[in-house]
């Protein structure tokens, strides 16, 4: 069987592209530097550090925004890249922001709704300081994520610029490692920390290694279902379950939809 894991990156040549993405994007809106939410896992990691390299320490923000299920490991994890780095940060826990909105409704929320709540309250912040600031907000999603819908609309997916938006997971790993970021970040397993214990490869169903095989498959070389089965040796309702999710998902990277009156 042919082999069919994603090419390389070209990783030297990657990290320039992305940190003159950063500095142009500054310049061009006329920021004094950027703000991003600092996770403690490798996205918001690789992000920090090309931002840190390209603009300078004193002109990176990084917020650090627990909430009751955020892991202690992922809280040191950001304080530790911020201190690397040498930026400032803050940390700003969310529960009691998030509390308030318990009683704005009367229909019962569900889970998703309270997973939501948290990425939306923490743009808010986010932009509350870059207003304040006059500074970017700097996104840390990756393909896979964008891809799939693997974020909330106007949450975390509310961002000016999203450095990291053409890399594969596969590929954001290859970045960390040039970069050297610490190792326990690069192997720790990638957690959005909606609930207790909860990681984002067994929300998904599936390891990143292998997401990121069917989805260069489908998007990158345009096969269809059947050869992408042959190549990864998955059932064909896994192939298809991803090609919908993408389908279904393609909204929350597009702008809001206007129809045409005028033509």
């Amino acid at each position: 069987m042919e082999n069919t894991r994603i090419p390389p990156l070209g990783t030297e040549k990657s990290i320039a592209k992305i940190e003159k993405f950063i500095e142009r994007k500054v310049d061009e809106s006329g920021s004094s530097g950027i703000v991003l939410g600092l996770s403690g896992g490798i996205d918001s990691t690789v992000v920090a550090y090309l931002s840190q390299r390209i603009l300078g320490s004193s002109k990176v923000l990084g917020l650090i925004m627990p909430s009751e299920t955020t892991s202690s490991e992922d809280v040191e994890h950001a304080q530790i890249v911020a201190e690397i780095l040498g930026i400032e940060y803050e940390i700003i826990h969310i529960d009691p922001l998030i509390e308030p909105f318990q009683n704005l409704c009367s229909h019962e929320s569900n889970e998703l709704a309270r997973a939501n709540l948290k990425a939306r309250i923490r743009m808010m912040i986010l932009y509350y300081h870059s207003n304040s600031l006059n500074r970017l907000v700097v996104g840390t999603g990756n393909l896979s994520e964008l891809l799939i819908g693997y974020f909330t609309k106007y949450g975390d997916g509310g961002v000016d610029i999203l450095p990291i938006g053409d890399l594969y997971k596969t590929h954001v790993r290859e970045v960390a490692s040039g970069l050297e970021v610490p190792e326990e970040i690069i192997d720790k397993a990638p957690t959005a920390g909606l609930w207790p214990g909860q990681t984002d490869e067994e929300e998904l169903g599936m390891k990143y290694e292998v997401l990121d095989e069917i989805l260069y498959l489908m998007i990158d070389k345009s096969l269809e279902d059947n050869i992408i089965v042959e190549k990864v040796n998955l059932p064909i309702n896994e192939i298809q379950r991803i090609k919908e999710r993408v389908r279904i998902s393609s909204h929350k990277i597009n702008s809001p939809e206007i129809p045409p009156l005028r033509k």
